[in-house]
């Protein structure tokens, strides 16, 4: 039987090649497990998020900094597939492209990285952290106002060196890509979801392909995990919403909490959702928690929630 050699795009960081690997190797195993006739082949794009380094990701601007050349590369048949960091795909996918996969989720929370093995209450007084998020440094200024919050971009492990080498008391790292590259050992603390809410779909893979590509959605539909499947969708609904980007400090977390016995949409059971939305400086964190049973509904009325709090004048004076 001749194999039909699916093409993989990948960003060209370590973490990206490394978590593409692992999803090529899991579609393996389904493919002999299914008899289904397909080779794998990766291919190295280099995207606008991965040149841009100098400047902070919510001065770069602009939505799929980290997918939109890999998207184009699909919509070009260059590639077949795309694995990203589900934290960096639009809310929005483009015409002809859909998720076809979102196989089960790893640790969704954020992690602190101490250079002497604090913890965030231990940190001293006015104690330089880094990060590149909006997100990460509105709630922490919103706990810890005396925090030095500075920029720190590049690949995970340039981050980690620069805690070594540029004066960080500690950095601000997504657990999840930590923990794919078998560096947890490397994590002082995990930071709770009251603290800090993740980004939306963190600790989540997502599987880009093209619409009318039937045998690989078959293929994909094998590996899809149904639970992270729902709970994404929550947080995306609710991102969408809020029309968010990197350049805006938005968060959400949803939790299934297993079927309820009702009649709800796709058997969805309840899922529990949290979004916030913060001010840059920290100054006003706007937080909501609901539960439902179908997940597009469930992030929408969170986010109209938070809309009704003052959300979108949050939003608005962040992007201008």
């Amino acid at each position: 039987m001749t194999k039909r050699i699916l093409v993989v795009g990948t960003r060209q960081s370590q973490l990206a090649l490394t978590q593409t690997g692992q999803v090529i190797a899991s579609l393996e195993k389904l493919c002999q497990e299914h008899g289904l006739p397909f080779a794998f082949e990766i291919r190295k794009i280099l995207t606008k998020g991965d040149r841009i380094l100098d400047v902070t990701l919510s001065k770069v601007g602009g939505k799929g900094l980290f997918v939109k050349e890999i998207e184009q590369a699909m919509l070009d048949k260059e590639i077949d597939l795309a694995v990203h960091s589900m934290k960096d795909m639009p809310s929005e996918l483009p015409e002809g492209l859909i998720n076809g996969a979102i196989p089960i989720r790893v640790e969704p929370r954020d992690a602190l990285i101490s250079r002497e093995g604090l913890s965030l209450e231990e940190l001293p007084h006015g104690a330089k952290v880094g990060t590149s998020s909006l997100r990460r440094s509105s709630q922490l200024r919103a706990i810890r106002p005396d925090l030095r919050l500075e920029s720190l971009r590049g690949n995970i492990d340039s981050r980690l060196r620069k805690l070594e080498t540029e004066g960080f008391d500690a950095i601000i790292l997504a657990a999840a890509g930590l923990k794919r590259m078998g560096w947890e050992d490397r994590i002082t603390s995990l930071l709770p979801v009251d603290v800090c809410l993740p980004a939306v779909g963190q600790g989540a893979l997502g599987l880009e392909c093209r619409e009318d590509d039937a045998e690989l959605r078959h293929l994909l539909s094998l590996y899809n995990d149904r639970v992270t499947s729902l709970t994404v969708t929550a947080e995306r609904r609710f991102l969408a919403v809020l029309n968010g980007g990197c350049q805006v400090p938005i968060g959400a977390y949803a939790v299934w909490n297993g079927m309820n016995g009702g009649n709800s949409p796709a058997g969805a059971g309840s899922i529990t959702l949290t979004g916030m939305v913060g001010d840059p400086d920290g100054s006003l964190i706007l937080k909501e928690t609901l539960t439902g049973e179908d997940p597009a509904s469930l992030g929408e009325k969170v986010a109209n929630k938070l809309i009704l709090q003052g959300a979108d004048r949050i939003l608005a004076a962040a992007r201008e």
